[in-house]
């Protein structure tokens, strides 16, 4: 069957599926709706917290981010590895053991303030969007190559995907949803990579093959070999790193913060019976993700490597198929800049005179291929000529990544809306139906949103989702853990450093993406720290000034400091 074919059967499968076991589950109760009941085995969250995790910046862009810059994308696996290692051992089970359905209804009770659970409402919403943006857009990538429609058709096909099982499943549908959607990406993500490893260095385990030699019967290794042939089109070797290590730093950490303080993922915690079950949750959780996160920089070396070796300097009449129909999506362009029929792709904005004399002494005339990061993981397997179910196969998993963590997001911005700003604020006295009702109606309005921000997004996908960790950690992250080990922390202080944090944040990251997006470059970024990396600078920001202002301001109730004891210690240890 042809590619087309074999991705309508396997996505329609999955899709089938997804939306029978929402139906199956469906909440019908704002307990069920917003936690699952708090009934789900450990093991099943484990399995719905990394799909959940895993969005589509995960599956499609990280490996395509790696494959690009080398080295220096390296800081993406290393900061959300690390980050759910952090919100793992650091957050999950004291906010679990704090017992409050959302993030927002923490920093309520716990800084004893309706306005700190608004900001922190406004906050969760502010993140999701900007997350859940970088996932519509992923869908529709996915969709506009295998399904050929346009980008902007397919996010809506995604959307309509995404009302039916988050609008009407809640937590429990979409838990139950997201542990099929598990096995489906993992699955989708490693055949392919274990089939291009034996490939191409007859070694069946990618991370093992990832530093093997070729088979190619040069003996090389392929991370050699990938170092080689990019310095010979004026890149930097592969394995080198470019990027200013402050800046490295700086996006390292504002990704890992950013991650423990993601409202999406530590609302998973709730959804288990007690804090035992939250802490196995999170270590099946990292299992799990794990098989993703290592598997990802073999991928990325693959999908270079197969790319530059089959289309540099290749006739464009003799292409490839799949470069041909990943250009009629526009993510792969080509234009012929010096007439003579062949692709020419360096980097033509290299510094090194030597190559650049070399390229004007071949007629070169500019670099002549433009592709989008995005499609690397997508066009691996055509790239590789593996069976076209294998390509469906994909297909499926990029769905099952980005729509997974599309709904959850969406979860978020309906609970933050019903629950924390309807229940808790305007309207304490609402029937339980009424916020139910309230709930489905904030996520079907998100969705739509949702939807426009997939159209209209303000970059890649791993870029988009960069934003959203920044403003997680400049905003949640400081106050969830001062709320959580230093009693002397007050209202005053979390709430001013919030709005202080994911102002400046956003403030950053609008200057240089939208009012200003010629000077975004190292030149221009304050301390050499892109907007990827700021919300680092924002965390710190918000520490200072939360720690500045609670000294000079009253020390919170005895009762608050009391809960803070309670959640950090067993009762035994504070009796003594």
């Amino acid at each position: 069957m042809s590619v087309f074919a074999w991705t309508v059967l396997i996505v329609g499968l999955s899709f089938t599926l997804y939306l029978y076991i929402a139906w199956r589950s469906r909440a019908g109760s704002t307990s069920e709706f917003y936690v699952s009941g708090s009934s789900v085995h450990p093991v099943h969250n484990g399995m719905a917290t990394a799909a959940d995790w895993m969005s589509a910046a995960s599956f499609i862009s990280m490996a395509g981010i790696i494959s690009f810059m080398g080295r220096d994308g390296g800081v993406y696996l290393m900061g959300w590895t690390g980050g759910y290692v952090l919100l793992a051992l650091l957050l999950a089970p004291y906010l679990r053991k704090f017992g409050k359905f959302t993030v927002p209804n923490f920093v309520g009770d716990r800084y004893y303030s309706q306005f700190a659970r608004i900001v922190a409402v406004l906050c969760a919403i502010a993140v999701s969007f900007t997350y859940v943006a970088g996932q519509m857009r992923g869908v529709g990538i996915v969709f506009s190559r295998f399904l050929e429609v346009d980008i902007n058709t397919g996010v809506i096909i995604g959307t309509g995907i995404v009302f039916c099982y988050a609008v009407f499943g809640g937590m429990k549908g979409i838990t139950y949803t997201q542990v099929a959607q598990y096995c489906v990406l993992i699955f989708a993500y490693m055949v392919p990579a274990i089939f291009i490893a034996i490939m191409m260095t007859g070694n069946a385990v990618p991370q093992l093959g990832f530093g093997a030699a070729l088979t190619d019967g040069s003996g090389v290794n392929l991370l050699d070999k990938l170092d080689g042939i990019s310095t010979e089109l004026g890149f930097a070797a592969y394995t080198a790193g470019v990027r200013p290590t402050i800046d490295v730093a700086a996006i390292t950490l504002a990704l890992m913060v950013g991650t423990a303080g993601l409202p999406h993922v530590i609302v998973r915690f709730y959804t288990v019976p007690s804090v035992q079950a939250a802490r196995s949750s999170a270590f099946w959780a990292i299992l799990f993700i794990a098989l993703l996160y290592t598997t990802a920089p073999a991928v990325a070396a693959f999908a270079r490597t197969n790319l530059l070796t089959t289309v540099n300097n290749a006739s464009y009449a003799e292409v490839p198929a799949w470069f041909k129909n990943w250009e009629k999506t526009g993510l792969i362009t080509f234009t012929d800049k010096n007439g003579d029929g062949r692709i020419q792709y360096y980097n033509d904005q290299s510094k090194d005179a030597t190559f650049q004399a070399k390229a004007t002494a071949a007629g070169w005339q500019g670099n002549e291929l433009t592709i989008d990061r995005d499609i690397m993981v997508l066009a691996n397997p055509e790239i590789a000529k593996l069976p076209n179910w294998v390509i469906g196969l994909v297909a499926a998993g990029a769905l099952a990544a980005a729509l997974s963590t599309a709904a959850g997001l969406l979860l978020v911005i309906s609970t933050a809306f019903a629950h924390d700003f309807v229940k808790c604020w305007v309207k304490p006295d609402i029937k339980e139906k009424g916020e139910l009702n309230c709930a489905r109606a904030a996520a079907g309005v998100a969705v739509i949103i949702a939807a426009y921000f997939g159209i209209n997004p303000p970059g890649f996908v791993a870029q988009v989702v960069a934003f959203a960790f920044g403003l997680a950690a400049a905003s949640f992250f400081p106050a969830i853990i001062m709320g959580v080990f230093q009693k002397r922390m007050n209202r005053e202080g979390a709430i001013t450093g919030m709005v202080v944090g994911i102002v400046f944040t956003a403030a950053y990251i609008i200057w240089f993406k939208f009012v200003h997006p010629e000077n975004n470059n190292p030149a221009h970024w304050w301390f050499g720290i892109s907007p990827e990396g700021i919300g680092a600078v924002g965390m710190l920001l918000n520490v200072a000034v939360a720690q500045l202002i609670a000294r000079f301001t009253p020390p919170p109730p005895a009762d608050v400091q009391e809960v803070v004891e309670h959640i950090r210690f067993p009762r035994e240890l504070r009796a003594k």
